[in-house]
């Protein structure tokens, strides 16, 4: 009896000691999002949305994050006259002669999955990430319209500045790289919201 006594005790301590090495802790934020595309060639294209992750730590220093985006916004594309022309970077159809223009409404939405590192400094937490995932870029204008999904990558960081204990406000600032019709873009996204510390 008092050996089985002794055993449950050990496989406890063991159970307690493997449960305290998994931190519990982690953030959830979300706020706007700016995006500075490389969408449609020789022009840069302005997106405003949203911005929303979840980071759950495995280390003090080091959590695993889910982050989620979505950016719209409209380009004006340009189309030599007099040709028939299939802007490159647009994945709508070739415009009819005649067309020296089109609006093409823009939606990119970003799953992006990865590590950060971070670190307190009083109030403030500056951290570092890596994010890798897909992004669907979906087209609309002229009557048409069109989808297409890319891997992605984020390579950026920002910091959290604390306000009160379980809160804080984040400026976060990415370099997004996506990879549709065949060519990389380089896109500037800027993101600032609310965090929430669990």
């Amino acid at each position: 009896m008092q050996k089985a006594a002794a055993i449950a005790f050990v496989i406890f301590l063991a159970a307690a000691g493997a449960h305290a090495q998994v931190p519990t802790s982690g953030n959830i934020f979300g706020g706007f999002s700016y995006v500075n595309a490389d969408l449609i060639s020789g022009s840069r294209t302005n997106l405003n949305g949203w911005n929303a992750s979840l980071e759950g730590k495995v280390f003090p220093f080091v959590g695993i994050v889910a982050d989620f985006s979505g950016n719209y916004g409209t380009q004006t594309v340009q189309v030599p006259s007099g040709s028939t022309a299939c802007p490159v970077g647009v994945i709508l159809p070739c415009l009819p002669v005649g067309t020296s223009s089109i609006n093409v409404s823009l939606h990119e939405h970003n799953f992006l999955f990865g590590p950060r590192v971070s670190t307190s400094v009083g109030k403030v937490r500056p951290f570092a990430h890596a994010l890798f995932g897909v992004s669907h870029l979906a087209e609309s204008g002229s009557g048409a319209s069109g989808s297409a999904n890319s891997f992605a990558y984020a390579l950026g960081g920002g910091l959290d500045y604390r306000f009160m204990p379980a809160g804080g406000w984040r400026v976060q600032a990415d370099m997004l790289q996506t990879r549709f019709f065949s060519a990389t873009q380089n896109d500037f996204r800027l993101s600032t919201g609310l965090v929430l510390r669990f």
